[in-house]
C-alpha cells in the first residue's frame, strides 16, 4: 500500500475532523473540537493526513516543544488510523515518517501520552522503543 502524508492546513482542519471524531467516541461536539484545534495551530502544533490513493485514511498531530529533561522534542498526538486499514503496518509506517520529520526539525526525542486503557497502543509504542517515564496527571479546573 501507498501511503502519503500531507499537512493539514487550519483552514482545511474539518477534513480530518470526522476521524478526530472517531477516536474521541463523539465525546465532544464538532463546534468544540474546531474551536480548541483552532487554538493549537497556534502553538507550536501541525496536523498531517495519512492518505492511501488520495483517500484519507488516518490523522495525527505533532506538538513540538524544548524539555528541560529531552531537549527539543517532538510529541506525537490523536494518532488514528481508520478501522479498515489497521494490521497492515501503517501505524509503523506513520512513526517511522514521524521520527524522520522530527529529526529534520532538529529533534532529539520523541514522547506521547497513551491513555490507561488503550493496551494495544502501549504494546505499539513498547515495541517502537517508548519507554514509560512517569504518569501524566489532569485536573479539570
Amino acid at each position: 500500500m501507498n501511503l502519503a502524508f500531507h499537512k493539514i492546513l487550519k483552514e482545511d482542519f474539518s477534513q480530518a475532523l470526522p476521524l478526530i471524531q472517531k477516536l474521541m467516541n463523539n465525546q465532544f461536539t464538532d463546534e468544540v473540537l474546531l474551536g480548541r484545534f483552532n487554538e493549537m495551530f497556534d502553538q507550536n502544533y501541525e496536523c498531517f493526513g495519512v492518505y492511501s490513493d488520495e483517500k484519507l485514511i488516518g490523522v495525527f498531530g505533532l506538538w513540538f516543544m524544548t524539555r528541560h529533561y529531552a531537549g527539543r522534542s517532538c510529541e506525537p498526538d490523536h494518532v488514528y488510523v481508520d478501522d479498515h486499514y489497521r494490521n497492515q503496518g501503517i501505524g509503523k509506517k506513520v512513526f517511522d515518517w514521524i521520527y524522520a520529520y522530527a529529526k529534520n526539525k532538529g529533534c532529539e526525542t520523541s514522547e506521547l501520552n497513551s491513555y490507561v486503557t488503550n493496551y494495544p497502543s502501549h504494546k505499539f509504542y513498547l515495541n517502537e522503543g517508548y519507554e514509560i517515564w512517569a504518569h501524566h496527571f489532569v485536573k479539570k479546573l
